[in-house]
């Protein structure tokens, strides 16, 4: 009878990347993958997160689950959580084998050698010297529209509130050579889109020499067949006159940017240890637009960083007026232990933080509806990924905007030209151009 396997994961696009990656290596050994919701399954791959105490609190609680629903099972547990924490990991009742997050391309083989031995495995260890990045591809993903693509791992910058570099060590970049036969490899099997992503994807190639993310963009822009690549978080210093005029000239970078805001108060700022100011984050957004005025920017911003007074998030609520982003996502300040904020003194109360995000999130409603209202009318590509209910199908704008429209022709994993028409509803209602 066919064995199955099931992942569930927790966290950021990185980690769904390597979810897929992994589930390749067991679909190439004859593994059947099942629903880790809906269905038994014989192995449980958790693949957590540890950004906050309540992400390892969720982690937890997945892992218990799988056992609970097969207690024969084997539960795997991967990712940052394991990392940062393994022996925690491995005294949770039910925790068969522990991966941080490296050596996953060994998971089936773990998974078959604990079969045959039945005694605990626990591979994790130091990312301390790790300086070369670990290949895990992916050569089919299901839904043939666009595909993520990892190319570089681990972060430098120690950001006062983030657990993130002690879970994926310091910066590591793919080879350019390497991303480029991937990009090959995923054209040929149908996909028009490839979203570059990492944990800091700004440094990519800082370890390879010369190398920098512009030259990885011009090099998957000339593989045939892949018509859009769209980047993953960003750092506004990652942006500069060279890049943009570069990029420009590729003809394929969409004009999308999430930039990392996290506050707009330079205080607050230096207090996170992020390595910009408020007037260098707004220059950086000027000098996108001078290149794609019709560009969308989004970004993640904090509420309630210890310390944070009225005034400096009153700074931050301005700046994102000033930028007119096309959409904020709004996160209040979680402690997580191990970080140098979570001991700051002022920690803000919760009403407080409340109040603060509450604000925000009102504002992102009318950034989104000016976003849509000034793109209307105006002539988009939009690479159609869903059907949905009847003749509708789902899609974004080159600048991210979510779509939709009726066709009677199928139009998933096609591109084509459309003209905003409704921007009173989400997803915004579009016309195909010519019909």
């Amino acid at each position: 009878m066919q064995k199955t396997f099931s992942i569930l994961t927790l966290g950021c696009k990185v980690n769904k990347y390597e979810s897929d990656a992994m589930a390749e290596l067991f679909e190439e050994k004859g593994y059947l993958n099942v629903d880790f919701e809906r269905e038994v399954s014989d192995i449980y791959i958790v693949n957590t997160c540890t950004v906050t105490n309540l992400s390892d609190r969720k982690s937890r609680q997945f892992i218990r689950r799988a056992k609970r629903e097969n207690p024969d099972s084997t539960v795997v547990v991967v990712g940052c959580y394991s990392q940062t924490a393994p022996e925690e990991v491995s005294s949770i009742d039910g925790v068969d084998i522990v991966i941080g997050t490296t050596e996953r391309s060994k998971i089936v083989e773990l998974c078959e050698e604990f079969e045959k031995e039945k005694k605990q495995i626990n591979i994790v260890r130091s990312l301390k010297n790790d300086k070369e990045f670990q290949n895990i591809n992916i050569t089919s993903e299901k839904d043939m529209t666009r595909s993520y693509m990892k190319v570089q791992d681990g972060c430098n910058r120690y950001c006062t509130y983030c657990i993130i570099p002690y879970a994926r060590g310091n910066i590591r970049s793919r080879e350019l050579e390497d991303c480029v036969e991937e990009a090959k490899v995923l054209s040929n099997s149908g996909y028009r889109e490839i979203v570059i992503t990492g944990i800091h994807v700004g440094s990519y190639g800082y370890d390879l020499g010369n190398i920098r993310l512009i030259d990885l963009i011009e090099a998957i822009s000339d593989v045939r067949g892949i018509e859009r690549i769209r980047l993953s978080s960003i750092e506004p210093k990652t942006i500069t006159e060279d890049f943009m005029k570069r990029a420009v000239a590729t003809g394929k970078l969409c004009d999308h940017f999430h930039l990392s805001l996290q506050s707009g108060s330079n205080k607050v700022l230096k207090d996170m240890n992020r390595k910009y100011t408020r007037e260098e984050y707004f220059n950086t957004t000027q000098l996108i637009k001078s290149y794609m005025p019709f560009a969308g920017l989004t970004t993640d911003v904090i509420v309630g960083f210890p310390g944070e007074t009225e005034e400096e998030f009153m700074e931050s609520y301005d700046l994102i007026k000033k930028v007119e982003f096309s959409r904020i996502h709004v996160f209040k300040y979680s402690k997580r232990s191990g970080t140098v904020a979570a001991v700051m003194k002022n920690q803000i109360d919760g009403n407080i933080k409340n109040k603060r995000s509450e604000k925000l999130i009102t504002l992102n409603e009318d950034l989104m509806r000016n976003f849509a209202e000034k793109n209307k009318d105006k002539v988009q590509s939009v690479l159609f990924e869903e059907k949905m209910k009847g003749d509708s199908y789902l899609g974004y704008t080159t600048n991210y905007i979510r779509c939709v429209t009726n066709s009677e022709k199928d139009l998933k994993n096609r591109i084509k030209r459309v003209k905003i028409v409704d921007t009173s509803v989400e997803p915004i209602k579009v016309n195909l151009e010519g019909g």
